[in-house]
């Protein structure tokens, strides 16, 4: 198998807090190659979120090291880690928190472009939006409008348009369907299979729910204080789960409808 798009070794990151130290990562690894779907789950306070955060180089470790095609992102230079934010980019929970309600659809959309040095101007830059648009379900004529005028589910596909503008390597969602319905969520979880199809682009999903896991991932890397207490292929874990922690999120969340699976079957192991 080729070298892993994504490489987390040995992350470390604990927190002092009225006199008691808290191990919100502690010795954390994981692999993640090109093109695949890993999950990471688990309950509040497992340090996912967290591990998000290290992953997109906004907050520093005490120690271990992320390596994103063979780079380790805290190595690097801050005029060097900006340049390298076009291959990573990150969906947050909050689809209504995550857009500025001032700027149009257009311009918050274009926001990662000032990562991109040769980035289009004028008609060429409009043509880019709205191809980004039509490829997360909205219509061009959107574009204009602001984000009061768009429902949950709607937000979080402009959301997901403005990361995916740079033609990111991998993209990382922090909880990025748990604030929308059901139904909404589930439209979500098919859309990000659409673009991983149409773009390759992979994912690092962070959620609570183990049943959106189940849905659309390939791999999965349960978390419990701060440690991963599991991991490996998705249907290895989730069907025989080794530890009394995964077993106890499986029969916590129930199962979403079979979106995933179905593909997950087609595409084999």
């Amino acid at each position: 198998m080729s070298d892993p798009l994504l490489c987390v070794r040995g992350l470390r990151r604990h927190f002092t807090a009225q006199n008691r130290v808290i191990k919100a990562l502690d010795d954390v690894s994981l692999d993640l190659h090109s093109g695949r779907i890993m999950g990471v789950v688990g309950e509040s306070g497992s340090g996912k979120s967290t591990l998000a955060k290290h992953v997109m180089a906004l907050e520093r470790p005490d120690a271990g090291e992320v390596r994103l095609d063979g780079q380790n992102l805290f190595a690097l230079s801050p005029s060097a880690l900006r340049a390298k934010r076009r291959d990573f980019q990150m969906v947050f929970q909050d689809p209504y928190g995550s857009l500025d309600p001032r700027l149009t659809v257009g311009r918050i959309i274009a926001e990662p472009l000032h990562l991109v040095p040769d980035a289009p101007k004028a008609a060429a830059r409009r043509d880019m939006i709205c191809a980004a648009l039509e490829d997360v379900g909205l219509p061009a004529e959107v574009i204009d409008r602001h984000p009061h005028a768009f429902s949950g589910g709607q937000r979080q596909r402009i959301a997901i348009a403005r990361a995916l503008l740079t033609k990111p390597r991998l993209l990382v969602m922090d909880e990025a369907t748990s604030a929308l319905d059901l139904t909404v969520q589930k439209q979500i979880l098919q859309l990000i299979l659409d673009l991983r199809a149409q773009h390759g682009v992979t994912v690092l999903f962070i959620t609570h729910n183990i049943g959106v896991v189940d849905e659309i991932c390939d791999d999965v890397v349960v978390m419990q204080t701060g440690r991963v207490v599991e991991s490996g292929p998705v249907r290895q874990v989730l069907d025989a789960p080794r530890e009394a922690y995964t077993a106890k999120l499986l029969s916590a969340e129930p199962m979403l409808d079979v979106i995933g699976r179905k593909e997950r079957a087609r595409a084999g192991p």
